[in-house]
């Protein structure tokens, strides 16, 4: 069972609990959530997308409003089965 690291007073709305849903799944080690931005556009639920590949996992993009958030994850999965289970997770909250 992996960890989510909580160490901002800032999260998106609706983020920390999907997150750590993911955290329990086999093959996830650590998800951090990161820096949070402005952006162009309006996503009216929270999405998350799998960005780029880092050292031993991914960035991903967080997006809920005109807001958007970086979380990294470390984890033995591919990028494709790290964007089912996301896609999964999503469609449930």
């Amino acid at each position: 069972m992996g960890r989510v690291v909580i160490t901002h007073s800032t999260y998106l709305e609706g983020l920390i609990p999907v997150l750590k849903v993911l955290a329990r799944e086999e093959g996830i080690d650590t998800i951090t959530p990161a820096v949070i931005s402005r952006v162009k556009g309006h996503s009216p639920r929270l999405r998350l997308r799998v960005s780029i590949p880092i050292n031993g996992g991914f960035k991903l993009l967080a997006r809920r409003g005109s807001t958007a958030q970086e979380v990294f994850v470390v984890t033995s999965w591919a990028k494709d089965q790290l964007q089912d289970c996301l896609d999964r997770l999503c469609r449930k909250g």
